[in-house]
Parts: C-alpha cells; sequence; structure tokens
C-alpha cells in the first residue's frame, strides 16, 4: 500500500477555537461522505511535513508564518482516497495561532471548491457535544495535549 504523507494544521483563533473545513463528497469513491476536518494537505516533491503545512495553511486559508509549532502529534491510518485508491496515511499536526478568523478561499484548487463546502471555529465545547463527523477523531484529546483546550476533568 502506498504512503500518503500529510500536514495538517490545528489553527487556533485568538477566542481559543480551532479551525474545521467542512467536506461534503458528492462524487467519486468518497460519494455521500460529509464531514469536518482540520485543514492540511499532501507533502510534494521531496516536502518536509514543516514546509507543507506553512504552504498548506497559506492556500487552504490565505493566513501566512514562517514558522509552525510541533508536530505537536501524528497519525497512521488506512485511508480512502477520492479516487478510490486506499493509502497509509502518515499524518502530522502542527498549531498556528491565527491572528483574526478572517479566511481568504484565493489559492484554493478545483478540487478543493468542490468539496470544502464551509468552516467553523469550534470551541472545545461544540467538539465535546457535536453529532457531527469530525476528524481526527482525538481532536479533542489532541488539542489537549498541546496545551489549546483545557482538560474536561479541569475545566478551568
Amino acid at each position: 500500500m502506498r504512503e500518503r504523507k500529510a500536514a495538517r494544521l490545528l489553527v487556533i483563533s485568538p477566542s481559543q477555537e480551532v479551525l474545521l473545513f467542512r467536506f461534503v463528497h458528492k462524487d467519486g469513491a468518497l460519494a455521500g461522505r460529509n464531514y469536518w476536518a482540520t485543514p492540511g494537505g499532501g507533502l510534494e516533491h521531496a516536502e518536509t511535513f514543516q514546509a507543507a503545512a506553512i504552504r498548506e495553511l497559506r492556500e487552504e486559508t490565505g493566513i501566512q508564518v514562517d514558522t509552525v509549532k510541533g508536530p505537536v502529534a501524528e497519525r497512521q491510518f488506512s485511508m480512502l482516497l477520492p479516487s478510490g485508491e486506499t493509502v497509509l496515511a502518515l499524518e502530522q499536526y502542527f498549531v498556528v495561532h491565527a491572528p483574526n478568523q478572517v479566511l481568504s478561499r484565493a489559492d484554493w484548487t478545483v478540487e478543493e471548491a468542490e468539496v470544502m463546502a464551509d468552516h467553523h471555529w469550534w470551541s472545545a465545547q461544540e467538539l465535546r457535544s457535536t453529532e457531527e463527523t469530525v476528524w481526527p477523531e482525538a481532536l479533542v484529546e489532541m488539542l489537549v495535549d498541546a496545551g489549546i483546550f483545557k482538560s474536561a476533568t479541569h475545566p478551568s
């Protein structure tokens, strides 16, 4: 199985909310799937995870930074791509503190514009109580471990 390395971003607003995009697949192998996920994407040829994180952040949000914090988490799992290919996804997660909640779609690819239907800045409470599908599954714990969200058992 082919490996697909990807950098994912935990973009944090000044009010400590995390940015997620809503993905709605209408075509291909993922048709009918609807979920929320962090910004990010696959590494380009010879690109590092950190460089991909900085590039993906700019492309998907318009936010430009010189550095990202992390990786604060890593995941490895089998993933179905829209093309129908199953790959071994190797993801690293990086934290970026956004100066505000203003986003730009100016550098979105055609594919991103087709599937990225919405965005929302999620609070810890919203993520803990939502019935929506959110990827990664352990996002709240990841954000607690990274020092962004407070633990539910120690909310103060």
